[in-house]
C-alpha cells in the first residue's frame, strides 16, 4: 500500500517539477546580444581558445626555466652475463678460458638532473610566436563576438518579420472571409455572377496557404534565434521590441560618413597576425644555424647486492655528482637548413600578398556594405509609399466591387497587389536591420 502512495505522489509531483524547471525568456535586442555573447556555443569555445593560448604561452616560457628530472631504476640480473678470461691468469694452459661473472645480481640507483637553458635562438623566437598566437586567439574571439552579434540581430529581426507576416495574413484572411460571405449573399440573391465568389475563394486559398507557411516559418525563426543566443531551441522566448521601432532605430545615414580605418577590421587584423607568424617562422629557421648553450647538474646514488637489501640500514650507497655545460654547434646540414629557410621566406611572401589582398577585399566589402545599407533605406521609403498607394487602390476597388462598378477580377488584382506590397514593406524593414549590422561588422563598430 505504501508503494502505491509513493508512485501516486511521484506522478503528481513530476509534472509540477518539470514545469518549474522550464524557463521562459524575455529579451530586448540588446539583452539578447548580451546574453548570446556569454552563452553562444561558438563564443564559449572562442574564450576557451584564448585560455589555451595563454597556457601555450606559459608552456613556451617554461621551456627556458630550470628543469628538474629524477630517475629511479632497479635491475635484477636473473642470468648474469659471463665473461671469458684467458686461463693463464690463474695458471691455466694457454688457449684455455676461465668463465668469470662480474658485478652483483641486483643493483639500484636514483638520479636527479637539473638542466638550465642558457641560450637558444629558437627559444627566443618561440616566446614571440606564443605572444602572436595569443594575439591571434584574441582577435579571433573578437571576430566570433562580431559574428554572434550579427547572427542574433538577423535572427531577432527574422522572428519579428515572421510575426508581422503572420499577423497581416491573419488580418487579410479575416477581411477576405467577410468579403466572401457578403459576395455569396449577393450571388444567392442574383445580383452578381458565380465567378465573383470563385475569384474571392481563390484569393482566400492563397492567403490561407501563406498563413500556414508563415506560422511554420515563425517556429523555425524562433528556434534559429534560440540557437544563436545559446539556449534550448524549444525554449519559450518573448521579444520585447517590434519590427517598426527596431527599423527606425537603425536608420542613420550619418553612419555612412564615418571615417574608415581598414586596419581596425578584424579580418585584416587576423591576416596581419598570419603574416607575423610567417615572419617568425623565417626567424625560427635561421635560429637553427646558431649554437645553443645549456648547463646541467647531476646527482645520483647507487647500490649493489646479491639479494634485495636496498631498504636495510647496512646497505651501502655510493654517491656521484656531475656539473657540466653543453654547447650544440650546427656546422653542415648539406643545404637542409637553407632549403627550410627559403621555404619559410616564400611562405612569408605569400602571407604578405594575402594581407594586401585582404586590405583590398575589406575595402570592397565596406563600400558594398555602405551601398547595400543606403539602398535598403531608399527601398524602405519606396515600399512604404507603394504600400500606402496599394491600400488606397484596394479600398477603392472594394467600394467599386460592392457597387458593381468593378469586376471580381479587378478586386483580386488589387488585393494581390496589396498583399505583395505588405510583404515587401516588412521585408524592406528587415533589410535595413540586416544591412546595418553587416556594415557595423565590417567596420568593427558596435
Amino acid at each position: 500500500m505504501n508503494k502505491v502512495f509513493i508512485i501516486l505522489a511521484f506522478v503528481l509531483i513530476a509534472p509540477t517539477s518539470y514545469s518549474q524547471n522550464e524557463r521562459k525568456y524575455n529579451f530586448t535586442l540588446e539583452q539578447a546580444i548580451t546574453f548570446a555573447l556569454d552563452s553562444n556555443y561558438t563564443a564559449i569555445n572562442s574564450r576557451r581558445d584564448i585560455a589555451i593560448a595563454i597556457k601555450r604561452k606559459w608552456e613556451t616560457t617554461a621551456a627556458g626555466l630550470p628543469q628538474l628530472d629524477a630517475n629511479i631504476s632497479y635491475n635484477n640480473n636473473l642470468k648474469q652475463p659471463v665473461t671469458l678470461l684467458p686461463g693463464e691468469i690463474i695458471g691455466g694452459d694457454p688457449g684455455t678460458f676461465v668463465p668469470v661473472t662480474f658485478g652483483t645480481k641486483e643493483n639500484a640507483s636514483a638520479t636527479a638532473t637539473l638542466t638550465q637553458l642558457i641560450f637558444d635562438g629558437s627559444y627566443l623566437v618561440g616566446l614571440q610566436a606564443a605572444k602572436t598566437f595569443l594575439d591571434y586567439s584574441e582577435n579571433y574571439a573578437e571576430k566570433v563576438q562580431l559574428e554572434v552579434r550579427k547572427g542574433v540581430i538577423n535572427a531577432y529581426g527574422s522572428v519579428l518579420l515572421s510575426e508581422e507576416l503572420v499577423s497581416i495574413f491573419e488580418l487579410n484572411k479575416i477581411n477576405l472571409e467577410k468579403n466572401l460571405r457578403e459576395t455569396r449573399v449577393i450571388y444567392e440573391n442574383g445580383f452578381t455572377e458565380e465567378e465573383s465568389v470563385e475569384q474571392l475563394e481563390i484569393t482566400l486559398i492563397n492567403i490561407e496557404t501563406q498563413l500556414r507557411n508563415s506560422r511554420r516559418t515563425l517556429i523555425i525563426a524562433q528556434q534559429m534565434l534560440n540557437l544563436s543566443i545559446g539556449i534550448d531551441v524549444e525554449s519559450d522566448v518573448t521579444l520585447l521590441e517590434n519590427l517598426d521601432d527596431l527599423t527606425q532605430s537603425n536608420i542613420n545615414l550619418g553612419f555612412l560618413d564615418e571615417t574608415i580605418n581598414i586596419e581596425d577590421n578584424i579580418d585584416y587584423k587576423i591576416a596581419y597576425n598570419f603574416t607575423e607568424q610567417r615572419d617568425l617562422e623565417v626567424k625560427l629557421e635561421k635560429s637553427y644555424a646558431i649554437p645553443n648553450l645549456s648547463a646541467f647538474l647531476n646527482y645520483g646514488t647507487a647500490a649493489n647486492s646479491d639479494s634485495f637489501t636496498f631498504f636495510e640500514s647496512e646497505q651501502v650507497w655510493y654517491q656521484s655528482s656531475l656539473l657540466g655545460v653543453r654547447m650544440n654547434i650546427p656546422i653542415i646540414s648539406s643545404g637542409m637548413r637553407s632549403a627550410r629557410t627559403q621555404q619559410a621566406k616564400i611562405a612569408l611572401e605569400q602571407a604578405e600578398t594575402q594581407l594586401t589582398q585582404t586590405y583590398q577585399r575589406v575595402l570592397l566589402e565596406i563600400n558594398t556594405a555602405k551601398n547595400n545599407y543606403r539602398f535598403a533605406i531608399e527601398n524602405y521609403n519606396d515600399t512604404k509609399k507603394n504600400l500606402n498607394l496599394s491600400e488606397r487602390i484596394e479600398a477603392k476597388n472594394q467600394v467599386k466591387f460592392t457597387e458593381g462598378l468593378a469586376t471580381s477580377f479587378d478586386l483580386r488584382l488589387a488585393q494581390i497587389q496589396l498583399y505583395t506590397a505588405q510583404q515587401r514593406y516588412f521585408e524592406a524593414m528587415l533589410r535595413i536591420i540586416t544591412t546595418k549590422v553587416s556594415l557595423e561588422t565590417v567596420l568593427n563598430k558596435i
